[in-house]
């Protein structure tokens, strides 16, 4: 058998996992959904709340999920405490977090109940594997949502700077949205490689995309005609257009301010290049970018959609691929479809 990669898709309520091993069928890899670590995370400050308590969050920035149990904990009369790197993953203004209640702390406070924080624990991963019955892979990659850090400037913007890099820097070519150097700004990313030791990383988004690719069907269709792939995420909706193996435009909104007919309405104007990117950013979207379109992509007609939420376009003319054969770990094989274009698989 060839190398072993793990492959992670780490979300806000699950955490889908792929065990990739070279040379063997794809039916015959080793899947698994499990938790996210932010879940898991809530679960256990919940558990605190009900016996009473303060708790220390330790350890490393990673997905926020959990303030959902942080600030009940604290209404319920106890004290959260934070070291300043593990309070990054509630908010990068620190200031304005110790004026919600949190409490900065180099140490542990005495009477304090640590809370570990990472996105990836190689410990846990280990004795998970190893009572499976698997080894230790030779490569770990992952992906995470990272709005990234911009002080001074809007999330927004400055997270949509990723995808302006991809289609102005990297001439859009999917597979540069699989960083072996993370750029700065994206904080929880770089958490996440040195969590998983140094493997590549990327964008949950860009890796459920990625994922669309995985699907040889897709991707021969992509070099006849441009394709539009959108992936319906819980909480953010990402579309590329792609042809012959480029992306010529971006489009990112949040999903909590779709309905149907507004998604479509979108999709319609950002596949004939109609779509700016100040009428998204108005609308409380991240933007859309879109470059100059090539008569031979058609108009990016077929439309494949993905994501937890992808119902959302239900009756509308657009396709629901399963890559791998299970839609739930797209993001998976994104990050191996991404490791295959590099030509590192």
């Amino acid at each position: 058998m060839g190398r072993k990669i793990l492959s992670l898709d780490i979300g806000s309520g699950t955490q889908d996992v792929l065990y990739y091993i070279e040379g063997v069928e794809i039916e015959n890899c080793f899947k698994f959904v499990l938790p996210s670590p932010a879940r898991v995370v809530g679960g256990k400050i919940r558990r605190i709340t009900g016996t009473g308590g303060d708790i220390y969050l330790t350890g490393k920035n990673m997905g926020g999920g959990f303030a959902r149990a942080v600030f009940p904990h604290m209404e319920a009369g106890n004290k959260v405490y934070a070291h300043p790197r593990s309070a990054l993953a509630l908010g990068d203004d620190l200031k304005r977090l110790e004026s919600k209640g949190i409490i900065l702390s180099e140490s542990l406070p005495a009477g304090c109940t640590p809370v570990h924080l990472c996105d990836f624990d190689a410990g846990w991963w280990q004795c998970f594997l190893a009572a499976a019955g698997l080894e230790y892979p030779d490569l770990v990659t992952a992906s995470v949502q990272d709005h990234g850090y911009h002080p001074g400037k809007s999330n927004r913007i400055g997270r949509f700077n990723l995808w302006k890099r991809l289609l102005i820097d990297h001439d859009g070519r999917p597979e540069s949205l699989l960083f072996d150097t993370v750029p700065e700004e994206f904080t929880r990313m770089a958490e996440l490689q040195d969590s998983i030791g140094g493997g590549p990383v990327s964008d949950t988004g860009a890796a459920a995309v990625l994922g669309c690719l995985f699907v040889d069907k897709i991707l021969e269709h992509s070099h006849r005609e441009g394709i539009c792939l959108i992936n319906v995420g819980n909480s953010h909706t990402i579309a590329f257009l792609l042809y012959k193996g480029a992306v010529f435009g971006v489009y990112e909104h949040h999903t909590g301010n779709m309905t149907p007919e507004k998604l479509w309405a979108d999709t319609l104007l950002f596949r004939s290049g109609k779509l700016d990117f100040q009428t998204v950013f108005d609308d409380w979207g991240h933007g859309c970018m879109t470059l100059e379109l090539p008569e031979g992509a058609n108009g990016f007609t077929p439309t494949y959609v993905m994501g937890p939420k992808r119902s959302l376009l239900q009756g509308f003319p657009v396709e629901f691929p399963s890559p791998g054969g299970d839609m739930m770990l797209a993001g998976c094989f994104g990050l191996i479809k991404g490791l295959q274009l590099q030509g590192r698989v």
